[in-house]
């Protein structure tokens, strides 16, 4: 099936939006679970992301027996019969875990606002893997978009003088070594990741939902280690889903969903786009936090970096595109 250029364009910032709301819902919501005060133990993180994990594998199968007329045909000639296409997926998920236990390095040896701007470094990685590795050509409007874009990120996320007064904790010069190295190692393994995921798809005719299955089988057993290593004791204590709410059921279904979007916007986008509607969510998360929650105080720097930001979007989707690839299969 070919797509019209109008139509695949359509979807393409469908897509993204959709992606923007998704990071941003999640965001909000999954700091709202984090806060909220209740009786009894709080839900465990692995256990949310494991938790996700088999709710994605369980939409994709859906969405594959819709479309093969419950037949599980395909499933087995992709995944059972096609050992080693299926276990190309294990890189990803395995580099994806590795990059959740740095993340973890990092924010316990670095402060939050550190952490953020620093790992927005992460788009200038997928851009550079992008082009190493998919052969992708970036204009002068593209790179300038990016600079646009780390300079904007990094004016939003910069800390006041407030901020940095009420901040009591000194890390050592070693403990700030390690807490940068982590996390600039996660914005390396997250772009290789990320392209490494989309040049698979992109090179094959497999389905992008039996894909998704594959990798989030993968990302299960992952995630069920991390789980028995990190919590192992208070599951053996409590149980696997401790602490679950309504909320905490909201978070799962919307990392559930991220994990989809983020595959479909791969699939009909690429994952610099990505790394715009990720940076995008964090203005409009801080814009709502400003307006709903009332516990942040915009600043001019904020406003400032905000517009560098919308004006990095727009200047990277003024990519010309030759005629030849106007339209997209699926």
């Amino acid at each position: 099936m070919v797509l019209p250029p109008a139509h695949s364009s359509r979807l393409k910032y469908v897509s993204l939006g959709v992606l923007v709301f998704q990071t941003t819902s999640l965001v909000l919501t999954m700091r709202y679970s984090r806060t909220l005060k209740e009786d009894g133990p709080r839900y465990l993180a692995s256990s949310a992301v494991v938790s996700a994990e088999v709710l994605k594998i369980l939409v994709c199968t859906l969405i594959v027996f819709m479309e093969n007329n419950f037949s599980v045909r395909l499933l087995k000639e992709e995944i059972v019969n096609k050992p080693v296409e299926t276990l190309k997926l294990a890189i990803p998920a395995g580099i994806y875990t590795l990059q959740n236990n740095l993340l973890y390095v990092a924010l316990s040896n670095l402060d939050a606002a550190t952490y953020q701007v620093t790992y927005q470094l992460k788009i200038l990685t997928t851009a550079l893997f992008s082009v190493s590795m998919l052969g992708k050509r970036l204009g002068l409007y593209q790179w300038l978009s990016l600079l646009f874009l780390m300079a904007g990120v990094t004016l939003v996320q910069w800390p006041t003088e407030s901020e940095v007064d009420s901040e009591q904790v000194v890390l050592s010069a070693g403990s700030q070594f390690v807490g940068l190295m982590a996390v600039l190692t996660a914005c390396l393994s997250s772009g290789f990741a990320g392209v490494y995921f989309e040049k698979i798809l992109k090179e094959t005719k497999q389905s992008v939902w039996v894909r998704n299955i594959q990798l989030g089988l993968f990302g299960f057993v992952f995630g069920i280690v991390g789980m028995t290593v990190y919590d192992g004791e208070r599951v053996r204590e409590s149980g696997m889903f401790q602490g679950y709410n309504t909320v905490t059921c909201t978070v799962v279904a919307l990392q559930a969903l991220g994990g989809l979007v983020v595959a479909v916007v791969i699939k009909y986008a690429d994952n610099i786009l990505k790394g715009f509607a990720t940076s995008l969510s964090i203005i409009v998360s801080t814009l709502i936090s400003y307006f709903l929650l009332e516990d942040f105080n915009p600043t001019s720097l904020f406003f400032m970096g905000a517009m560098l930001v919308i004006a990095a979007t727009f200047l990277y989707s003024n990519e010309r595109k030759p005629a030849n690839s106007s339209a997209i299969k699926v």
